[in-house]
This record gives C-alpha cells, sequence and structure tokens, in this order.
C-alpha cells in the first residue's frame, strides 16, 4: 500500500443541493398561495343609505368639533372660532389639546363606552389645496383627535 503525503486523495466535502431546492420550492408555493390574500387597497367605511326617508328631527351633538378651512384665507376655525391658518396649526393643536383635557377632567365619554369624546370633522370646498388639509389632519393628530372624519357635504362653499 502507498502512502500520499501530498493530501490530493483526502476526503472532499460534497454538499448536496437538492434538499435546498425542495426548501425553495415549498416557500415560493407558500408565497404565491399568501399574496392574493393579503389587502390591497385602502378600505373606506361609507355608510348606507336609508331605505325610507321620513321626517325625523334629529337634534345636533352638542359635543361635535367640525374644523373648517376657508377656501381664500386658508384660515382655520373650530366652531366657528378662529383657529390659525392652514399653514400654522398650532392654535388648533392647542385649543383641542384644551378642549379633549376639559372632557378628561369632566368625564365626557363616548357614549356605552369610557373613552373621552374626541372625534372630529374636518370640512373644507374642493378648491383648498390637498396639502393644506393634510396639514391641518397632521395638527388635530398631535392633539389626540381620533376618529378623524372628512364632511363632504357642502364642498360647493
Amino acid at each position: 500500500m502507498g502512502m500520499s503525503t501530498g493530501g490530493s486523495d483526502g476526503a472532499r466535502p460534497n454538499i448536496n443541493v437538492t434538499p435546498l431546492i425542495d426548501v425553495l420550492l415549498v416557500l415560493l408555493i407558500i408565497f404565491m398561495v399568501i399574496s392574493p390574500l393579503k389587502p390591497s387597497r385602502f378600505e373606506a367605511k361609507v355608510p348606507a343609505e336609508p331605505k325610507q326617508q321620513q321626517n325625523i328631527e334629529v337634534k345636533p351633538n352638542p359635543l361635535t368639533l367640525v374644523v373648517n378651512i376657508a377656501r381664500d384665507t386658508r384660515a382655520v376655525t373650530l366652531n366657528n372660532e378662529s383657529a390659525g391658518t392652514a399653514d400654522d396649526a398650532e392654535p388648533l393643536t392647542n385649543k383641542l389639546r384644551e378642549i379633549f383635557k376639559a372632557r378628561e377632567n369632566n368625564g365626557v365619554f363616548k357614549e356605552g363606552t369610557n373613552e373621552v369624546e374626541k372625534t372630529i370633522f374636518i370640512k373644507s370646498p374642493k378648491s383648498v389645496r390637498y396639502g393644506d388639509v393634510v396639514k391641518v389632519i397632521d395638527a388635530a393628530k398631535m392633539a389626540g383627535a381620533q376618529p378623524i372624519g372628512l364632511q363632504i357635504d357642502d364642498l360647493s362653499e
């Protein structure tokens, strides 16, 4: 028997790639099955139309907060009181924080829950720039408003 000292006849490692390819194919199939299930669009909740319209007197909620953006001046009002402009929405944020703090201290909660009523509606004509509306929404979010609704009636002002 001859002995070699060069090491050329030593054991060489072999990587078996068949199990790796099998795992890869299984992952590919899983991702192909899951991909149609993921949500791909924004879901908006639109109220259903009433079946019958009756003359029912609806009383406005005294806790409703409506933020209005003026078309020409871009002035922001909170329930018809001045609250800054679309460029400087910090007065709006401060007023909303004061209102929410007062509601928390007085125990003003949403009906049927123990959460403080922080719902606001933003009303703006179509001619107001999108960026201005977003600035007002951001200011309301910074004050802690939730949920924020966009009022779509009377947009022709």
